[in-house]
């Protein structure tokens, strides 16, 4: 089980902040995550895949990569992360 208290919400702006610089094909590639499928983090009017966000956080933090299995990105998983650093997550718009 992931132990997330060594993440903070400037690790979680630093992975957003590489998100936009890398653009989404390659910030996927380089952390093993893929597109969100139900959920996204609402950052300054853009939308982002909260959990490999959340993913290259953990990354950030700890120097240590999670994959996509290794924790859910639910609202018991990401989405709880992500709200108790007062992130805003919401339902995935559909395409």
């Amino acid at each position: 089980m992931v132990t997330w208290n060594r993440v903070a919400r400037a690790d979680v702006l630093r992975a957003i902040e590489e998100y936009d610089r890398l653009g989404s094909e390659h910030f996927f590639r380089e952390h093993g995550f893929g597109p969100s499928r139900t959920y996204e983090l609402v950052w300054e009017e853009r939308r982002y895949p909260h959990k490999a966000l959340l993913g290259a956080a953990y990354e950030l933090a700890t120097g240590k990569r999670l994959a996509p299995g290794d924790f859910e990105g639910g609202k018991g998983g990401a989405v709880a992360v992500l709200g108790k650093l007062g992130f805003t997550i919401e339902p995935r718009r559909s395409a």
